[in-house]
């Protein structure tokens, strides 16, 4: 299954393109490596145009654009970084996120989760976090993890940031929660699952490494529980990364996330955090910048 309106599959784990638990948190190493690709792929083309004329030229344009705008807008890509879109089991386990809030939902969602002895990781925005720090203070004194996703939330046009504008939305949000909580994110979504090359350099820095998920609901846009719960199902496997929302304005995720709680529970799956499957010696990152060197 590819992606569509269900969301991404969950690919085996046991690619060789997936990490091991040893090193689930991957941060870009090199930041600034897709400059010669680009350089490169436009002086094929420009070869191509001129020993074939625009038969071959136009075509390869389109081709050479059209790998970028991938690595762009499809979640799962890690042409300009690496993406976590699974955790490396066979265990039926899955990780919850949530994304958007803080929000008047996050009360009743971290009620719903106790319920159900469940954990996620909410990928908060800066900006709302600021405006209810009691709600991100709750989150962590329950046991939950909390994630980096973005200051603003400009949901039309994080995917096209410049770099300044991309490094601002992450170090705010950075600086923004670890003043709250007293510790910074490891963990990073982009706005819409879409990051531009611009979002691995600040990622690198501030010790993040970057979410996307393999199963959806679009809970977010869909008001009707029952058919989020459904999208959710069919991507679920073992080590599944679920994306859901808080706050959504149809106002149905708090009744949403309930549903999806009670079907994880009844397919016999657990919810846990991704730092229970790492090496019991490895020490979270500070999230403190580093060097901007490549």
């Amino acid at each position: 299954m590819g992606i569509g309106v269900e969301g991404a599959q969950c690919t085996p784990w046991h690619d060789a393109a997936m990490p091991t638990s040893r090193n689930l948190h991957r941060m870009p190493r090199h930041p600034r490596a897709w400059w010669p690709l680009l350089l490169a792929s436009q002086a094929l083309v420009a070869w191509a145009w001129w020993r074939f004329g625009w038969k071959v030229g136009l075509p390869s344009i389109l081709a050479s654009h059209a790998l970028f705008c991938w690595g762009v807008f499809r979640p799962q890509s890690r042409l300009f970084s690496p993406a976590l879109s699974r955790l490396p089991t066979d265990d039926n386990v899955a990780w919850l996120t949530i994304d958007d809030g803080p929000s008047a939902d996050t009360r009743a969602i971290l009620d719903l989760l106790d319920a159900h002895d469940a954990k996620a990781t909410f990928f908060l925005v800066g900006e709302r976090a600021r405006q209810r720090p009691d709600d991100v203070r709750e989150i962590a004194r329950r046991g939950h993890g909390i994630g980096n996703h973005s200051a603003s939330h400009p949901s039309g046009t994080f995917w096209m940031l410049g770099p300044k504008r991309m490094r601002s939305e992450i170090e705010r949000t950075q600086q923004i929660l670890g003043d709250i909580t007293g510790t910074a994110p490891r963990w990073f979504r982009a706005v819409v699952g879409m990051a531009n090359p611009f979002v691995s350099a600040p990622l690198r820095d501030l010790g993040l490494a970057r979410v996307a998920w393999c199963a959806r609901g679009f809970d977010a846009v869909a008001a009707d529980p029952a058919t989020v719960v459904a999208r959710v199902e069919r991507g679920l496997r073992p080590g599944a990364i679920v994306l859901l929302h808080e706050g959504a304005a149809h106002g149905r995720n708090v009744e949403t996330i309930s549903l999806v709680l009670d079907r994880i529970d009844g397919l016999g799956y657990r919810s846990v955090l991704p730092e229970s499957l790492e090496p019991a010696e490895t020490t979270p990152l500070s999230g403190s910048p580093r060097s901007a060197s490549c």
